[in-house]
């Protein structure tokens, strides 16, 4: 990340552009522009892109780019993975599957297998084994903080057989039982809810900084823009008041284990 930041830097000042414009033209705040720059964030497809486009650099930035990805994360996702390791808490609101970091094996291995276009065996079990190393986080000293909303129907549906989704609900229920990890159910029966807009992510730095991060079928977007982190902010702790207390959550959770 270091020489990518530094490449860069002296592509930027070469060209007589500033942070703000970088900034500007990439769609990140200056602070993140800043933070690529030296080193300490993963640069994203997207900003590469812009930034090509803005230095004319030939190219450049897209050949040390390679370098930058995490090998056993899909591509585009270090961004956000390298702010997910330091938090210090994390809020998720998920609709489509259950939370990468609540996953069994047989669930996330059922989900890549499923993926369009279809993933090889080798980068199914290359994801697979990142994503499972992800989950260090659970267990992590400093503890980390965790906060889930799943909508019920995502525990409805027999992701990979019957058996693998009753595993995955009794791993759900041992993991909320855990002092540093909250699982709250949205149910189906409500007519309305916060969560429209669909899934996202807010992180807490581990320099107090609030982050948000959303994902879409083009790729993720991490922000600080206090506007969008704001919104995001009011809109999780809407989302958490009107989802099942905790141990309401762990009931439903068990009722439906035992239907299936």
């Amino acid at each position: 990340m270091a020489i990518f930041g530094d490449l860069l830097k002296a592509l930027r000042e070469g060209r007589g552009v500033t942070l703000d414009a970088l900034a500007a033209h990439t769609g990140y705040s200056k602070s993140l522009a800043v933070k690529i720059e030296s080193g300490e964030r993963l640069a994203s497809k997207a900003f590469i892109d812009k930034a090509e486009e803005l230095l004319g650099s030939a190219g450049a930035l897209r050949a040390v780019a390679p370098h930058l990805s995490r090998e056993k994360l899909p591509a585009g996702y270090g961004e956000y993975a390298d702010e997910e390791a330091r938090a210090t808490s994390i809020g998720f609101y998920d609709a489509h599957v259950v939370n990468g970091l609540l996953q069994t094996e047989a669930y996330m291995r059922a989900v890549f297998n499923a993926r369009c276009p279809a993933l090889e065996e080798d980068e199914i079990d290359r994801w697979t084994e990142g994503r499972l190393a992800r989950q260090a986080l659970i267990t992590r000293k400093p503890v980390c903080m965790l906060s889930f909303v799943l909508e019920e129907w995502l525990l409805r549906r027999p992701v990979g057989g019957r058996q693998a989704m009753k595993e995955q609900l009794g791993h759900l229920l041992e993991l909320g039982g855990r002092r540093n990890v909250q699982i709250q159910i949205m149910p189906s029966q409500y007519e309305v809810h916060a969560g429209f807009d669909g899934p996202f992510t807010f992180l807490e730095s581990l320099d107090r900084q609030l982050l948000a991060y959303a994902e879409s079928q083009a790729g993720g977007l991490l922000t600080d823009d206090p506007e969008r982190v704001s919104l995001l902010h009011q809109r999780y702790g809407m989302i958490r008041a009107q989802a099942l207390t905790p141990e309401d959550s762990a009931k439903l959770i068990e009722q439906i284990a035992g239907e299936l």
